[in-house]
């Protein structure tokens, strides 16, 4: 690829904040998720001379909208012109969605453990439930049909197979990653850089 791509994630929500597992329940961002999405604008609005040169496009969560709402708000730009795609949605955690892993483990202890063990082909339990094996699957179409400059607004999961896609990082280290929602991760030439 001979043309940048910004990669950012969704600002902060309290289920973040409580480490709670969100995986595709529809959350909000929070006070400290809004400073940081404008935050990502301003510093965009500094990186990008000719936005107009580029696509918009977030996952259809409303984490991830407002966070490109508000992101293209502090670029000066309408808030409103972007594209959502089902791809960039969070991997499903099944049944394990909305709960800590202090309360997994109540009801079944040693799942953190199991989990730890092989965490990026770890499925958890429940219907439509995804390993980020399988989430990468799903991500790995959008990447390679990225024809040009683009903003992405996702989620930590989908950042992760990124770096697994580019052959970055490998399972363990992609599904070790920690992905912080105050910075964005730039591609350019197949390489990836957090700025």
């Amino acid at each position: 690829m001979d043309f940048i791509c910004y990669f950012v994630r969704h600002g902060q929500t309290d289920w973040n904040a409580e480490y709670r597992l969100q995986g595709q329940a529809d959350t909000d961002i929070n006070a400290v998720g809004r400073a940081q999405a404008d935050g990502n604008g301003r510093r965009l609005a500094g990186l990008i001379g000719t936005p107009e040169n580029f696509r918009f496009v977030a996952s259809p969560l409303r984490r991830t909208r407002e966070t490109m709402e508000r992101i293209r708000g502090a670029m000066g730009l309408p808030p409103e012109g972007y594209e959502t795609d089902d791809r960039l949605i969070e991997v499903h955690f099944g049944d394990w969605q909305g709960h800590t892993f202090d309360e997994l483990e109540l009801v079944d202890p040693g799942c953190t453990a199991r989990r730890d063990a092989d965490k990026w082909h770890f499925l958890p339990p429940g219907e439509h439930a995804e390993s980020y094996e399988m989430l990468a699957a799903r991500v790995r179409s959008f990447v390679e049909e990225i024809a040009g400059p683009t903003v992405c607004v996702t989620h930590g999961g989908v950042i992760r197979s990124i770096f697994r896609l580019t052959g970055s990082l490998g399972p363990e280290e992609c599904s070790a990653l920690t992905i912080p929602q105050d910075r964005i991760l730039r591609m350019s030439d197949g390489r990836l850089e957090w700025i």
